[in-house]
């Protein structure tokens, strides 16, 4: 997350109208990178069952960097964000990197959004939303009834401030802990915990100099139905 101008936003702002506003500041807000966490994960995933191409989706994808990285290993990767402005850069990023073959995206709210469809890898990276909340655990929720029988739901979060220059309304923001998130997701005795934890990264603040941020992750798998 990068410093920006709240002062517009109120507690009635819709989030997806503060989102569009957001990405209308200007035409890009994200690094286009993917996200350590997931790069991390995904490069240990097992192969698919029957050597069918992996499936994965992306909840709160952004600018769609995590999408078309999933697509460029060889995942067939769906994107979902609340923001067309942020769909429509991450369906112009696929094309740009030759892999729109293997990717899709959606714009819709998480907290109505279905599918039948069930996925070898569900990520929610980051999905957070300042100072406009989302029903952030009803969508984790969610989130887990999209993951395939043998599949596995990566939550990363900021555990704390990404950098200290955050805007006055941001401060007092509660970040989620690894217990918490999983917690939220409520699941029962057909999922294995493999992570619930802490995970210190080096980043970059706004004028590029590094830092140490904290994340946290929680990684499970559907073990059976």
């Amino acid at each position: 997350m990068d410093t920006h101008d709240d002062s517009a936003a109120t507690a009635s702002t819709p989030a997806r109208d503060w989102w569009e506003q957001r990405y209308a500041e200007r035409d890009g807000i994200w690094s286009g990178r993917v996200n350590a966490v997931l790069a991390d994960v995904a490069a240990e995933l097992p192969p698919a069952p029957g050597g069918r191409t992996r499936r994965a989706l992306d909840l709160g994808c952004g600018e769609g960097g995590d999408v078309v990285w999933l697509a460029e290993q060889g995942w067939d990767a769906l994107g979902i964000d609340l923001s067309v402005t942020a769909i429509e850069r991450g369906s112009r990023a696929s094309v740009s990197a030759g892999v729109e073959d293997q990717t899709a995206f959606v714009a819709a709210d998480l907290a109505t959004w279905a599918t039948a469809a069930r996925f070898d890898l569900v990520t929610a990276s980051f999905l957070q939303s300042w100072p406009v909340e989302i029903p952030r655990a009803e969508i984790l929720r969610r989130a887990a009834g999209f993951v395939a029988v043998g599949g596995h739901l990566l939550v990363t979060a900021h555990a704390a401030p990404p950098h200290d220059d955050l805007p006055v309304e941001l401060r007092e923001y509660r970040f989620p802990t690894p217990d918490e998130d999983l917690t939220a997701l409520q699941l029962d005795d057909t999922w294995d915990v493999i992570a619930a934890e802490l995970r210190q990264r080096t980043a970059s603040t706004p004028d590029g100099d590094p830092h140490q941020v904290v994340d946290s992750v929680v990684l499970v798998r559907r073990s059976r139905g």
